[in-house]
């Protein structure tokens, strides 16, 4: 763990991805860099665990998502971690009887239909709740739903209709054999980290700005500001002066909850690898789960939106229970017998995220532009949530640190 100096030329707040970004882009620049973290790990909302023997398993982010556009991938190749290029489980490999063939492809050529009527009212540059393009009495509007709170976090009565159609998607999800948490720890090694610092407040009022944490204060000339929007909205870090545009634009911009669990499960050679299993049950408080991701013994579940909260709020294990009876209910009590809870996230419980990924509230598609804007040449903001066209990915995080980085450079008059 990196001591805490005195003073910086730059300080970046933040030890995920955007600020492991921003940390290499000032490598060999001559600048005296450091990082604050809260946490005692690197990596923010990238976490991977051994969940048992077995199993590894990705709390936060898992899959690299426009992989041919993600910065990651040559990172991953340069660190000589395994890139998995399988195609993901999500449409197709659907496991048991729970959603028959017939019912599973009326239901996707529900789903399209509403994200081309969704696409067209995005030309119309009007922000709308994304929900207002659901067929009105379509049956499958709450699995619809449902799939929007695990690519999004939240309801469609939450999600701008201009921020969907912003988000960059090439299709191509590719995943990390060893995980994605420990590559971009992997990647933030070398970078001067200082671990178990939590930032209280940056006062920008003097020359230099000074920071206050849990290990001390020091001041610096330029600071990064990688932070979650829910600490910035919530004002967990408090600015002085105060920035009340960003505090506003942050919380345009909430995150969002999506949960993962992942169980053992005995016998696992008499299932599929990489399957698929979901029911048809018109609801949006459901989950999907993938079997043995890896061929790994296990069977990971997802949850999102007002339910994975509903279920965070329950506490520990009640989010491997709703797992394990919903899966029971699809393939009978039999299997209980054979699943078995390994671990399972919180994210809206973390004290140092409080959500999983940022959405844009209807009517808020701009406010990624307004959180990202420097403040006064000295305050400089990065993270997923900053991004134009990758939000809520660990790449889009990355390449916001790099640019947040450079704008510090520029400032100090460095090209």
């Amino acid at each position: 763990m990196t001591s805490l100096p005195s003073s910086v030329d730059v300080a970046i707040i933040g030890a995920g991805a955007a600020g492991l970004g921003a940390a290499h882009a000032l490598t060999d620049t001559g600048l005296s860099v450091i990082v604050l973290e809260a946490r005692d790990r690197l990596g923010g909302r990238a976490w991977t665990v051994q969940a048992s023997p077995e199993v590894t398993f990705d709390v936060g982010c898992g899959w690299l998502h426009s992989a041919d556009k993600n910065c990651f991938v040559p990172i991953a190749r340069q660190l000589g971690f395994e890139l998995n290029k399988d195609l993901p489980p999500w449409r197709e490999r659907a496991y048991g009887n729970a959603f028959p063939e017939s019912e599973r492809d009326d239901f996707m050529r529900a789903m399209d239909a509403f994200y081309e009527r969704l696409w067209e009212a995005a030309q119309t540059g009007k922000d709308e709740p994304a929900s207002s393009h659901l067929e009105p009495g379509n049956r499958w509007n709450p699995m619809i739903d449902a799939i929007s709170t695990y690519i999004n976090g939240c309801e469609l009565k939450d999600m701008s209709t201009l921020d969907w159609d912003a988000y960059e998607d090439t299709n191509f999800n590719w995943r990390v054999r060893r995980g994605y948490g420990a590559l971009i720890a992997a990647y933030g090694a070398p970078c001067p980290v200082a671990l178990n610092c939590n930032v209280a407040l940056i006062d920008h009022s003097d020359k230099r700005i000074r920071i206050e944490t849990s290990r001390g204060t020091l001041t610096a000339d330029k600071v990064i500001v990688t932070l979650p929007t829910n600490l910035i909205a919530e004002e967990a870090i408090r600015f002085s002066p105060p920035l009340p545009a960003k505090v506003s634009a942050a919380a345009g911009l909430p995150l969002g909850v999506d949960d993962k669990v992942t169980l053992a499960l005995d016998d696992a050679e008499t299932f599929p690898t990489e399957g698929n299993l979901r029911g048809a049950t018109m609801r949006t408080e459901m989950g999907t789960y993938h079997i043995r991701p890896f061929g790994q013994p296990c069977i990971e579940g997802f949850f999102g939106g007002s339910f994975a909260r509903e279920l965070e709020a329950a506490g520990d294990g009640a989010i491997a229970a709703q797992a394990i009876n919903e899966i029971a209910g699809f393939l009978g009590n039999d299997i209980r017998r054979k699943l078995k809870p390994l671990y399972e996230s919180r994210w809206a419980r973390d004290p140092f995220a409080r959500g999983s990924y940022s959405h844009a509230l209807p009517g808020h598609a701009g406010d990624r532009a307004v959180l990202a804007a420097p403040v006064d040449g000295r305050l400089f903001f990065a993270g997923e949530a900053t991004s134009p066209n990758f939000f809520t990915t660990a790449h889009g995080a990355r390449d916001s640190g790099e640019r947040a980085a450079g704008e510090a450079l520029a400032a100090l008059g460095k090209p």
